[in-house]
């Protein structure tokens, strides 16, 4: 008979990924404990050390791109504001011209 699939938890696999990591039961201790297949606990403990610098890294680097992309935010709207206010002059001068812009836009 199958086995049902079953849909684990993130708080679940990370309780014992943590276990497994600290090393003070064995893998297989831990997996039997839990219900799950040794390998599934091995994987599961490689994941969490290829991705703990991620934890600490990635609050620096947010608070960067925020940053660069806040700025690029404020140029962008000085570069929109300058180009409206390039337009508006323009228009004014083609009507005091005599120059129908209408069908050009």
């Amino acid at each position: 008979m199958k086995r049902k699939k079953r849909h684990l938890s993130a708080e679940f696999k990370a309780r014992i990924a943590t276990e497994a990591l600290k090393g003070i039961r064995s893998v297989n201790d831990i997996a039997q404990e839990n219900d799950v297949a040794p390998s599934q606990v091995s994987q599961w403990k490689k994941e969490l050390e290829s991705r703990m610098v991620e934890l600490f890294e990635s609050s620096n680097t947010s608070k960067k791109e925020l940053k660069k992309l806040e700025v690029r935010e404020a140029q962008m709207e000085r570069k929109v504001g300058q180009l409206v206010l390039e337009k508006d002059f323009l228009l004014k001068k083609c009507e005091q011209l005599g120059i129908d812009v209408s069908e050009k836009l």
